[in-house]
């Protein structure tokens, strides 16, 4: 994979702080299942009957067929992967957080650069949503 080196750093905000993921940033180029706001919200994965290491493995299966993606780091909780892109070597974040507590998957997708992705972190989320469903197939 091309990395572009503007974007290669790795944010030092990624994981999980007190049962919660990286806020987004004001631009438009963040999605978070966490977030506050209608412009950066999106909804938590739920897949019921599924444990959250059942969920993270799925996740993790759907991202190295689909995606060109790098699964970083993965725990029975916790999965942080980077997406990268093709023609330009941009990389974007992506994290999943297993809460116990909330009895969900949540999710961030995070451009490391610019002001907008276009769409490209929502629907990215949303694609891996119909995978976990079993509903999709690879684009």
């Amino acid at each position: 994979m091309l990395t572009n080196p503007m974007t290669s750093k790795r944010p030092v905000n990624l994981g999980i702080n007190q049962g919660k993921l990286a806020t987004c940033p004001a631009t438009h180029n963040c999605v978070c299942s966490q977030a506050g706001d209608k412009a950066h919200y999106v909804a938590p994965f739920s897949a019921p009957g599924m444990t959250g290491q059942e969920i993270i493995a799925r996740l993790a299966s759907a991202l190295h067929a689909c995606e060109e993606a790098e699964v970083i780091t993965q725990t029975d909780t916790y999965l942080h992967a980077e997406c990268h892109s093709a023609w330009l070597g941009f990389v974007d974040d992506l994290e999943f957080f297993w809460s116990e507590e909330d009895n969900v998957c949540h999710v961030r997708s995070a451009s490391r650069l610019g002001m907008s992705d276009l769409g490209k972190n929502r629907s990215r989320v949303e694609k891996l949503r119909t995978l976990l469903e079993g509903w999709g197939f690879c684009d």
